[in-house]
């Protein structure tokens, strides 16, 4: 007898139908993000500029990063190379213009040091196509109060407090901007961590603002979907960029500095007279020879970057800079750019526990894949260095887009 086959519910059909449209879909997402990821086109170049000429634009450049370049350190290459670009022609930020340069506000205390960075940004939003003069126009707004200029003309930490607390509530009374959205719409950048503590006096201002900080810990206040971890950048830099040069590091791994942290005195109690890490639990004295201390970054494949004072260390980016892979020991730590960059293709991240088992792991690295590191940092070295005025994805623009990300999840 043969058996009859049941008559097909129409759902059944319906769900066969759905899934061959999703199955079409996705192979023509696939396809278009494939072709996407080339690298552009001279005409698509020229119509990318012709669609922005009506912009003032301080700099052009029109040179695109490659898919090969692109795709190995970047969470998502595409969706970056299209936010970055739409922040190019979009993205509008607003300086208050209250205060006296000649005092705390407006203008960079100066470009060098270890807090050359926040100086860098007050110069470089100036000089940058962001910059509006319209508040109607502006996506995000600029309180350029410097802490940096505090310090250097020796203000006490209690007065800075009181003078950061008066100045934005002079801002908030003066201006209807702030109360639109409590201030999530405004912005500070500091470097010095002092510049973090004199904001307390304000719980406004670091509860609902983003800040720009140098030392972003997840143990205080730092909140990482609204502020931003700005890069410790200590320039100018002494020697040339280093990189591709790998057949010169022949020694393993390289640490000196004070030891101003608990993680910095177990790693030179620990490792100080190891045969094949160099750590020194002091500086290296200028007495020695002119920059050696900059030179060793040269001849090691590892540059260890240990918490000091605060989670950050200029000296990551000192390693970058002179193409020596870094090995971040810091907890609590949100790096630059942690959104954006893939850190572990570029550089090694360990917990402050590991510090004892340190020359183990560095010793199991494969050469390969320390090649990989290497050849990765190489690329992202642009993101870590700053230039007036500012140019492609260097680490203004960089911040810009932290910024630019940002103020998409703001609403009023």
């Amino acid at each position: 007898m043969t058996a009859v086959k049941p008559p097909q519910h129409p759902m059944f059909n319906l769900r066969r139908s759905l899934l061959t449209i999703a199955t079409l879909t996705l192979i023509t997402f696939t396809f278009i993000s494939l072709k996407s990821l080339r690298p552009t086109s001279v005409s698509s170049v020229a119509a990318d500029a012709a669609a922005t000429a009506t912009s003032p634009v301080l700099r052009v450049d029109t040179a695109v990063e490659s898919a090969e370049e692109m795709s190995e350190v970047y969470h998502s290459p595409e969706i970056f190379r299209l936010n970055y670009a739409e922040m190019e022609r979009k993205f509008k930020v607003y300086i208050y213009p209250d205060g006296d340069p000649n005092t705390f506000y407006q203008t960079p205390r100066k470009l060098t040091g270890k807090y050359a960075s926040e100086g860098y940004f007050f110069q470089n939003i100036r000089e940058s196509r962001f910059r509006t003069d319209d508040p109607d126009q502006a996506h995000l707004f600029f309180i350029p109060i410097s802490c940096h200029k505090m310090r250097g003309k020796g203000t006490s930490y209690e007065n800075m407090t009181v003078i950061v607390k008066d100045y934005v509530e002079g801002l908030i009374a003066k201006y209807p901007y702030w109360n639109r959205t409590l201030g999530a719409d405004h912005f500070f950048v500091t470097c010095h961590d002092v510049g973090v503590r004199a904001t307390e006096g304000l719980p406004l201002l670091v509860k609902n603002s983003i800040r720009v900080v140098c030392s972003p810990s997840y143990n205080v206040d730092f909140i990482p979907h609204k502020d931003v971890a700005l890069p410790q950048v200590l320039q100018p830099f002494a020697l040339p960029a280093g990189g591709n040069d790998i057949e010169n590091r022949t020694n393993l791994g390289f640490w000196a500095g004070h030891r101003n942290s608990k993680i910095r005195v177990v790693l030179a109690r620990v490792w100080e007279n190891d045969t094949e890490l160099d750590i020194s639990n002091n500086r290296i004295s200028r007495a020695i020879g002119p920059l050696v201390y900059q030179k060793r970054f040269y001849n090691n494949k590892f540059c260890i970057c240990p918490g000091g004072s605060q989670v950050n260390s200029a000296r990551i980016t000192d390693s970058i800079h002179y193409g020596c892979v870094p090995v971040i020991i810091s907890d609590y730590y949100d790096l630059p750019f942690n959104d954006i960059l893939d850190w572990r293709k570029f550089a090694v991240v360990l917990r402050e526990r590991d510090v004892y088992e340190l020359k183990q792991i560095l010793k199991q690295i494969p050469d390969a894949d320390f090649t990989r590191l290497h050849m990765n940092m190489v690329k992202i070295q642009k993101h870590f260095q700053w230039n007036t005025p500012p140019i492609k994805y260097d680490a203004f623009h960089m911040i810009m887009y932290e910024l630019w990300l940002r103020h998409h999840v703001i609403k009023y």
